[in-house]
């Protein structure tokens, strides 16, 4: 038997493979979302999300110069204040937990680092939900808008390069980019949350924050089972001036993630959650997988479906990895 083609040849040393490999992930391509907690005297670990804490503004700093050596793109940074009220009120003092740890990042790091600030009401408000409440308990879309504009604000003064629009309220997008350039910030990017679902993976999530959830966040965010509902959240995101789309949780949702990519010409962004996190860690502790390899690979799946930016918990630990094993 006479064989023509033989695929092997191109995987026969380590060598080989890296130099014919499709997709690459780069450490400069990975965010790391932190979170920051209001009083705090020692970092605080959170249940489910191993090596992950709530930081002091001590550890915080010293997690920025990690994240500095380690080369990655970028933090994603997240306020936990200790009083929240049905306004989130605490969302727009510019001496909050959020614009401070947002103004220490960019003190501490400069540009030699994106600070993305999470512009959303959740961690602020006494309910737990995205967006303030109307009369009857329902998320008021147009008076949270009316908020999201103003902490925009507070942020980008405090120093954000990047706000995260992660409360899927409609119009968001717009609103946040109105107000950013009617006050003179019209280099501030937005990451908007275009396709963000109603997911089952955020469970570890709700610890790190603290979460006061009442109910769900089903009228909101996205139905797990549709697509066509994302895609038009992604062109809306786009014409109302997104500069980045993210699509959020990953695994689950590779084929959106995929699709936004191929939609749009601004560059797509997913989020490995604290759930699918949470999956990997816990087979790797019991002996079912490599948890590096696996750490690996699943950095690969996002990229390939066609992330151009990761947000990880792994972003400094993966950051290693790659400089002595690229993936």
């Amino acid at each position: 038997m006479t064989l023509i083609e033989r695929p092997r040849r191109l995987r026969s040393t380590s060598v080989l493979r890296a130099m014919v490999r499709d997709t690459s992930v780069a450490p400069a391509s990975l965010i790391l979302p932190l979170f920051i907690r209001e009083g705090l005297t020692t970092p605080k670990p959170i249940e489910g999300m191993p090596g992950v804490v709530q930081h002091t503004k001590d550890s915080y700093k010293a997690e920025i110069d990690r994240a500095l050596e380690a080369g990655i793109g970028g933090v994603m940074v997240f306020g936990i204040p200790e009083k929240r009220d049905p306004s989130g009120s605490e969302a727009l003092n510019p001496e909050g937990v959020l614009s401070s740890a947002i103004r220490d990042a960019r003190t501490h790091a400069g540009d030699d680092l994106v600070i993305v600030a999470d512009l959303c009401l959740d961690e602020f408000t006494s309910h737990g939900h995205c967006g303030v409440l109307d009369k009857g308990g329902n998320v008021d879309n147009d008076a949270t808008l009316k908020i999201y504009g103003e902490m925009a604000k507070v942020l980008a003064n405090s120093g954000a390069h990047m706000v995260g629009t992660s409360g899927m309220m409609d119009g968001q997008v717009g609103v946040v980019r109105d107000a950013l350039d009617s006050d003179g910030y019209t280099d501030v990017l937005i990451l908007a949350y275009a396709a963000k679902f109603a997911s089952a993976f955020y469970g570890p999530f709700r610890d790190a924050v603290e979460s006061q959830l009442q109910g769900n966040r089903s009228t909101y965010q996205q139905d797990p089972g549709n697509i066509k509902e994302s895609m038009r959240e992604v062109r809306l995101d786009v014409s109302q001036g997104a500069d980045i789309v993210m699509v959020k949780p990953s695994l689950a949702y590779l084929d959106i993630l995929y699709a936004a990519s191929q939609a749009v010409d601004v560059p797509t962004a997913s989020y490995i959650v604290s759930g699918e996190m949470a999956m990997i860690e816990a087979a790797a502790a019991q002996g079912s997988l490599d948890r590096e390899r696996a750490i690996l690979e699943v950095l690969s799946s996002v990229k390939r479906a066609g992330a151009s930016v990761i947000c990880t918990y792994w972003a400094i630990e993966a950051a290693r990895i790659l400089k002595r094993n690229p993936a």
